[in-house]
């Protein structure tokens, strides 16, 4: 098995890496922009085309399940052919798609068809970005730089929801998606022109092909712990607005201001986790340990609703802060772990069984809910953290 030390060495001395990270970040967080943006356009969307609510559900799932059906392949062709090139192409076609679906003002089919093969281009981000940072950075600095990276996601939520709104109510809802499109296309130039791929090992005449390390379990515990490890992220971002909102009367924008100050702490929690991770020479253990973590957070969590709202408050700020710290630890695991052959398919693999977790998180904790049993939801979500601490193949690093 490959260990963090067995990767290929980058020039760690090249003030360029640092400009590369910005440019991952930067590609992560545009995509993220239209991948996530939509559902703050939902109400301009139902007005400009006449939608139903279920109808516009279709529109804002498009970009995801492009997402989740490519991962692996955009995975695939950085390990083979670079990540500069996927990046750039994934990104290109991602902005192009956007932006016809915001001049055309297409039918609801095409809408849908548009958005989700956006979604299948900008997932190209997910793997190469990643994979562009692990090569450029050395493992006693990977984990900060990734956790750095992984902040891409909330940035680019947070862009969408600062931009988008106020372009649709001046615009609409097509004048508005012009703006993902083109942020798209601006960085896709940017990353074609300014990111160096990695070094690679050279490789030898009559040298055998690199064996998949999907030939043992560590990988695969690897994902699955993730995944189970994804169950309380989407616990609290699904249900927290509305349970503070039904539970506790605040007011919807109150419960949201709450949350996004939230969320700020969560990304500071990435790149805390992933300095932990560089200081202690390990992701896996600090990933098993934020797994322990995040059960008892969780827990807290439901004995803070039947308990006192100070408790909850305090509970849901731990759990948003910790849920989320483990994401870039599993991310840079999976790569060094698969080693430089495989890292852009391991990370993609990784991606994959986060987001399928991620989309059935929300329905199945509805079940549970049902009218008000949020504190029998939030247990039930403990139990999967819980078993994460079992699945994390720890000893795969020695």
């Amino acid at each position: 098995m490959v260990t963090m030390s067995q990767l290929v060495r980058p020039d760690t001395g090249s003030k360029r890496r640092w400009g590369i990270l910005g440019l991952g970040l930067a590609a992560q967080a545009s995509s993220c922009t239209f991948l996530y943006g939509v559902p703050f356009l939902v109400p301009e969307l139902q007005a400009a085309d006449g939608l139903t609510l279920a109808e516009a559900g279709a529109v804002v799932a498009a970009p995801s399940i492009g997402l989740l059906f490519t991962l692996i392949a955009w995975g695939a062709a950085a390990d083979r052919y670079g990540e500069r090139l996927v990046m750039t192409l994934g990104l290109s076609g991602a902005g192009l798609l956007v932006l016809i679906a915001g001049i055309t003002s297409p039918s609801l089919g095409v809408l849908f068809a548009l958005l989700l093969l956006a979604g299948a281009c900008g997932a190209s981000v997910n793997a190469a970005s990643g994979r562009v940072v692990m090569g450029w950075f050395a493992p006693a600095e990977r984990g900060m730089a990734m956790g750095i990276r992984q902040t891409a996601q909330p940035l680019g939520v947070g862009i969408a929801a600062v931009a988008l709104p106020p372009l649709a109510r001046h615009g609409g809802f097509h004048a508005a998606m012009l703006f993902p499109g083109i942020f798209c296309l601006v960085v896709a130039g940017l990353v074609g022109w300014l990111v160096l791929d990695p070094p690679r090992p050279e490789k030898k005449p009559g040298a055998a092909k690199a064996v998949s390390p999907y030939r043992k379990p560590a990988l695969w515990r690897l994902h699955g712990a993730s995944a189970l490890l994804v169950v309380p992220q989407f616990a609290i971002s699904a249900f927290a607005p509305v349970y503070l909102v039904a539970s506790h009367h605040w007011s919807p924008l109150t419960a949201g201001w709450f949350l996004a100050a939230v969320q700020v702490l969560g990304a500071g929690g990435r790149l805390a986790s992933g300095y932990w991770s560089d200081k202690v020479g390990s992701r896996l253990r600090p990933m098993r340990q934020l797994a322990v973590a995040s059960a008892g957070a969780m827990l807290l969590v439901a004995l803070g609703d039947v308990t006192w709202l100070w408790l909850v408050l305090i509970a849901l700020v731990l759990a948003a802060v910790i849920s989320v710290a483990d994401n870039g630890l599993g991310f840079t695991a999976s790569a060094e772990l698969a080693g430089t052959a495989w890292a852009g398919r391991a990370m993609g693999a990784q991606n994959t069984a986060q987001n399928i977790a991620s989309s059935l998180t929300p329905p199945m904790l509805g079940l549970v809910i049902g009218d008000s049993r949020y504190a029998l939801a939030f247990c039930v979500a403990a139990v999967f953290p819980m078993l994460a601490i079992l699945l994390t193949p720890v000893h795969a690093e020695e």
